[in-house]
């Protein structure tokens, strides 16, 4: 009977062990702060600038449906392997505090979103929020889609309609003249598919 109480013993504080491993890998993310936006900005112009490409920066939030919806998207193999070939795909995280933690945001992602043209004048956001930039961080286009029955800065967020996949299309065309017209088919439609396909 001893011995299987110490093997209990045993297994007791193996398992005590294996708890205090798991709550510090969960809280040791959520003590440390959040990289500045001008920092990963900066490396992303490094890689641009020395692989030639341009930067997909992708400004988004936890919460936000449309930002994962881009990120699985990018994760498509064909899709992936188009992105990788022309652009620095690059994420800050903004708009945190409307889940309640302003702390997961990117310091600086607020003037950032701002400059490349993600905040309306009243303070609207659409997430994700796209700005296309060259290698020295010059927007050359953004998500912001105006026209007919859209305020001036409507972003398109994760486009899902025609009109926003055209959108969508013509800004990476116009970031990058290079993209084949077979590699915006692929695009084009994978955007088109149903999500549940």
């Amino acid at each position: 009977m001893a011995r299987k109480f110490s093997g209990d013993i045993s297994m007791w504080k193996a398992l005590r062990a294996a708890v205090a491993l798991l709550l510090m890998s969960v809280a040791l993310p959520a003590a440390q702060k959040a990289p500045k936006a001008d920092d990963i900005l900066k490396a992303a112009k490094l890689k641009a600038a020395d692989q030639h490409k341009t930067i997909f920066l992708i400004f988004g939030a936890s919460w936000c449906e449309d930002c994962h919806q881009l990120d699985s998207f990018l994760g498509v193999p064909d899709i992936a392997a188009i992105f990788d070939k022309y652009f620095i795909v690059t994420k800050l995280t903004f708009g945190e505090a409307l889940a309640g933690h302003p702390e997961w945001d990117n310091p600086g992602s607020d003037s950032l979103i701002s400059k490349y043209g993600g905040l309306s004048a009243s303070g609207a956001l659409d997430l994700p929020f796209i700005a296309v930039l060259d290698p020295k961080a010059k927007l050359l286009a953004n998500s912001n889609k105006p026209g007919q029955g859209h305020a001036a800065g409507t972003g398109t967020g994760f486009p899902t309609d025609p009109e926003d996949i055209k959108w969508f299309l013509g800004m990476l065309q116009k970031a990058v003249p290079a993209l084949t017209e077979d590699e915006t088919h692929k695009i084009q439609d994978a955007l088109a598919k149903p999500a549940d396909e």
